[in-house]
Formats: C-alpha cells, structure tokens, sequence
C-alpha cells in the first residue's frame, strides 16, 4: 500500500477544508449536488468522447494502482528469474515447462514457453518486446485519460459558475433564489480547479510512474531470459539483472 498517495490526498483536502474552517466559513457550504453533478458527469462525459471504450475501461482498473501498486517488484523478479536459471542449468530447458503451465503472469509466461520451445535469444527478444511495448502504449494512454480530465475540468467549472450567474440573473426579482445560484457558480469553479489539481493531474503522473516501473519489470524479464536462453552462469545473470535495481 502506498502511504504517500494516502496521505498526499488527505493533507491536500485537510489543508482546504482546514482553512475553510479557520476563515469563519461552514465546510457543509462547499457541498453542492449541482456543482458537483455539472463538473464531475461533464468532465466524464468529455473524457468518455474522447478516448476508446479500451482505454477509458484500462483507466479504470489503474486506479487502484496510486493505492495499491502492482505487487511484483525487482527483488521478487530477480528471485523468479535466478529459479528459472538454476532449474534450466540443472534439467535443461525442458525443465521450465512445469513452470510455464502454472506461471500466472500471462508475460512471464510466454517467455518461460519461448525458452521451453528452444527460441532463438534475438527471436525471444523481438517477440517479448513487441508485447511489452503494446502493453506501455495502452497503460500510457489509460494514464493519460487522467490528464485529460485534469485539463476538462477547470473549464467544466467555469462553465457550472456561469451556469450559476445565469440562474442568478434570471431570479434577480426573487432573493430566495439568489443565494443557490450564487453557491453553485462559486463551488462549481472550486470543484473544477480541485479535482484537476488534487485528484486528476497528480492521479496521471503517479499512474505514469508505476507504468515506468512496470516496464523496468519487464525488461529486467526480458534480459533474464534471454540469458538463460544463452546459456549464462546463473550468478552472472543475477548481476546483471542487479544493475535494474541500482
């Protein structure tokens, strides 16, 4: 679990609503059902247009990730590859292919079933990276889904505020209508500018880095094994795959 993000989260919200507090102002001011429905459903709605049903689903299932990262990490993977090294250097390639029926990993996989079928290195290398540079593509793009939302939703706000001010001109001859109006162009701004610069821009880059660490994963894969398809001492591979982590 990543205590940052939570607490980047809850420090950022702490310190409005904080100085909300402290300024004499009510918290319960800054919720407003209109406000929040004009911002939140038009920037949805904005990024729903503007990216594929793919990409907008992929963005979903990231999300958890700025809480709860992939669980695989260099260390793990080093292990897992120096097991596949030891087994191979014992019983032959032939003897990973126990490994790639329960390997769960649909990457690890494929790579454990190219050296079990005596792959070339260079034709092991070629194949795993066109997978891993597809995969990049999409979890690149799925974390920009964020951005985009970063980017739709300052100006969703504004449109909600001159939403407000409208409502407001149309009542001027009724107070007791003014009051909402007015909250709701204020909030709605405040809703906009927030969620773009607490929630979405930060959720884009803490995505684009776990896809970065990701792709270091896999790479640290990728040279694995195409060396244990070359044959390598099994210390040698660890101490290459050890320059991934430095």
């Amino acid at each position: 679990m990543d205590l940052l993000s939570i607490v980047g989260i809850l420090l950022g919200l702490g310190a409005i609503l904080g100085g909300q507090a402290l300024e004499g102002g009510h918290i319960a001011s800054l919720l407003n059902g209109p406000a929040i429905l004009i911002v939140f459903g038009g920037t949805l709605g904005g990024v729903m247009l503007q990216v594929p049903f793919v990409v907008f689903m992929r963005s979903m299932k990231m999300l958890a990730w700025v809480i709860i990262p992939p669980k695989l990490g260099s260390d793990l993977m080093i292990e897992k590859i120096m097991e596949w090294s030891n087994i191979a250097r014992k019983e032959g390639l032939l003897g990973l292919e126990s490994l790639a029926e329960t390997e769960t990993d649909p990457f690890a996989r494929k790579g454990l079933q190219l050296l079990v079928d005596g792959s070339e290195p260079e034709v092991i290398r070629r194949v795993m990276e066109v997978e891993m540079d597809a995969k990049e593509h999409l979890d690149v793009q799925s974390a920009k889904v964020y951005e985009a939302m970063g980017g739709y939703a300052p100006t969703i706000g504004i449109i909600g505020a001159v939403m407000g001010l409208i409502h407001v001109m149309e009542n001027l001859a009724d107070p007791s209508k003014l009051g909402g109006g007015i909250a709701t162009a204020f909030v709605a701004t405040i809703y906009g500018v927030g969620l773009a610069n607490l929630i979405f821009l930060p959720v884009a880059n803490k995505l684009k880095s776990r896809v970065h660490a990701n792709m270091q994963i896999q790479e640290m894969m990728v040279e694995g094994v195409i060396s244990i398809a070359e044959g390598e001492n099994p210390r040698n591979i660890e101490t290459k795959l050890q320059g991934f982590v430095s």
